[in-house]
């Protein structure tokens, strides 16, 4: 009972710990899955070469996280061997995530580019440039924080513990993230004709206004109670203590069940918001917007409460068992889709959500915890605690599986044949009909001549929709898209914009304004495909893990024997 009360961690640390999940849970899916979607909807960018360009900087994870984790291990400075990372790394978060959204637009900067082509070129060289910056930010701040997070208690279950106050803060800042895309929608935050691109600009500010503050309360009031032992362990090159942790079989067995279900659900993660928008809405990214949002609450809601039960679960049935439950929730939650993805009743996606996020939640934060076990049975055979390289090639794997996933994303929404030409076509055209709108509605701006300069251009990029079209082959969904725009071309033509009949004109507008909603309605087999695919591929991969599980080795039983052991000999050697 003493030696449980002396590992027990004060709330106030357990606070300031779990406020460092708002990097890994929030910011690092939203950086990733956020800016795929806005670039392929709203920028026009190709899916697949967005998800080979996110390849790059998980790839470049693969160096920089074992780098870090050796780095922060050998770290000796009179704010210990983690803090330090802490607050650069927070900052740098903020301020690469608030960059990453400003990509230079106007006529100014395509002015340069003689070509659409070479624009977009240009847009992606520039999302590559700060996604790498804002994912290395990630890792100096969360290698040394996961590990300080193993490092604060030596008992197995306080572990758990810490690892869920940081799903739980993480979660709790996650309930507000997912209306990021509908805040992005918001006039306020894009302007009148903007798109998800241009509202991105300034809700980035908004969440490096709260990020900051957090990360210089987190470093201010965060110890390291293992420090002084710490920084007296000799200091080993990189390369050693990265083939000294690759040669953990226990440990390479953990990885492999975390790699292969993250893989699997980070394959299909972007498809989460094409169902919702083109399936479930039919392409209104108004309409859909507010269900991402509240679906993404529920997402966080949910995981805010499994906190609770899990740190129950694992401390009566054991890790092990409670990650093989995890897997079996993900497993109910696919199979859950087949139904609830309705367009009639579009809510029902928010069972296979709790489903998943109660599953998802048990899985990442006991695997962050397993390490630490696998550390403990590290130091009882070595005698050296390398929480910093244990935790980061950990990490590294998980990330290279979203690279990889990213690759994957890009060639299956491809593969599925999605359009994200008509969609960017279809929002200009949106686009330019509420700026005509506006400027009927509003007596200080209408003006006959620039009204008709508007209608024009409408009608100009109308045409270039039709051409391309034409160029495609023609089928039935193609068909009814020719038909709403030939609709919408007549409608805007027979207006007289001679006369000064404003709700006449008004209705007119109102009317192709709502015709234009249906341009991004994707083809039958396009949605068919994403579904299927959504659903099954992770249920394969869902599989091979729980496989993996059934094989490890380290049980409740075996991690209390490595804690008594461990016990014991630091008593002889104190």
């Amino acid at each position: 009972m003493n030696s449980e009360s002396s590992n027990k961690t004060p709330f106030d640390q357990v606070l300031a710990f779990g406020a460092g999940g708002i990097i890994p849970i929030a910011l690092f899916n939203i950086a990733g899955q956020l800016m795929g979607l806005i670039g392929n909807i709203s920028l026009g960018l190709s899916a697949f070469l967005l998800g080979t360009i996110m390849i790059i900087p998980r790839l470049w994870d693969a160096v920089s996280d074992p780098i870090m984790g050796n780095i922060t291990d050998n770290t000796r400075s009179r704010w210990g061997r983690r803090r330090p990372y802490i607050l650069i790394g927070g900052c740098m978060v903020a301020v690469s995530f608030i960059l990453m959204w400003w990509i230079p637009q106007g006529e100014w900067i395509r002015s340069i580019f003689p070509e659409e082509s070479a624009y977009q070129w240009f847009q992606l060289a520039y999302i590559l440039f700060w996604l790498i910056v804002f994912f290395t930010s990630c890792t100096v701040f969360e290698i040394p924080h996961g590990a300080l997070g193993m490092e604060m208690s030596s008992d197995s279950h306080e572990r758990t513990r810490l690892f869920s106050a940081k799903s739980f803060m993480g979660n709790l800042f996650a309930m507000g993230t997912p209306w990021l895309f509908a805040l992005a929608n918001m006039e306020f935050f894009k302007g009148v004709g903007g798109n998800e691109a241009d509202g991105m600009r300034y809700v980035s500010i908004l969440v490096a206004v709260v990020l900051i503050p957090l990360c210089v309360w987190s470093f201010l009031k965060l110890r390291e109670p293992g420090f002084e032992i710490a920084k007296k362990q000799k200091k080993l090159p990189f390369w050693k203590e990265f083939r000294h942790t690759m040669k953990n079989k226990n440990f390479l067995i953990l990885i492999m069940i975390i790699f292969t279900l993250a893989m699997g659900f980070n394959f299909v993660g972007l498809l989460g918001y094409y169902i919702p928008i083109f399936y479930i809405f039919e392409g209104n990214k108004d309409a859909a917007g507010p269900l991402l949002g509240f679906n993404g609450t529920i997402w966080a809601l949910t995981g805010l409460l499994a906190v609770f039960p899990l740190n129950y679960l694992a401390k009566r049935s054991g890790k092990k068992t409670t990650l093989i439950i995890a897997i079996s929730l993900m497993v109910c939650a696919q199979l859950s889709k087949i139904v609830c993805y309705n367009p009639s009743y579009p809510y029902l996606i928010v069972i296979p959500t709790i489903l998943l996020s109660i599953g998802m939640l048990f899985f990442f934060t006991l695997g962050s915890s397993m390490v630490g076990d696998i550390c403990d049975e590290d130091d009882l055979k070595s005698g050296q605690r390398a929480e910093g390289s244990y935790y980061s090639i950990f990490w590294w794997f998980i990330k290279m599986g979203t690279a990889f996933a990213s690759f994957v994303t890009g060639l299956l929404i491809t593969f599925v044949d999605f359009n994200e030409v008509q969609v960017k076509s279809s929002d200009i055209i949106s686009g330019k009909l509420k700026e005509s709108l506006s400027l009927v509605e509003s007596k200080d701006k209408y003006n006959q001549d620039t009204l008709k300069t508007q209608v024009t251009a409408t009608i100009a990029e109308l045409d270039h929709f039709i051409l391309s079209l034409n160029e495609k082959e023609v089928d039935e969904h193609n068909t009814q898209l020719l038909v709403v725009c030939q609709a919408i071309r007549q409608e805007l033509k027979s207006i007289d914009l001679t006369k000064d009949d404003i709700p006449s004109i008004q209705s007119d507008l109102s009317s192709s304004l709502w015709q234009s909603q249906s341009l991004t309605l994707q083809s039958p087999q396009t949605l068919f495909w994403m579904r299927a695919v959504e659903i099954v591929l992770p249920l394969l991969l869902c599989a091979i893990s729980l496989l993996f599980t059934l094989y490890y080795p380290l049980d409740e039983e075996r991690c209390l024997e490595i804690q008594a052991a461990l016990a014991e000999r630091n008593k002889k050697l104190d």
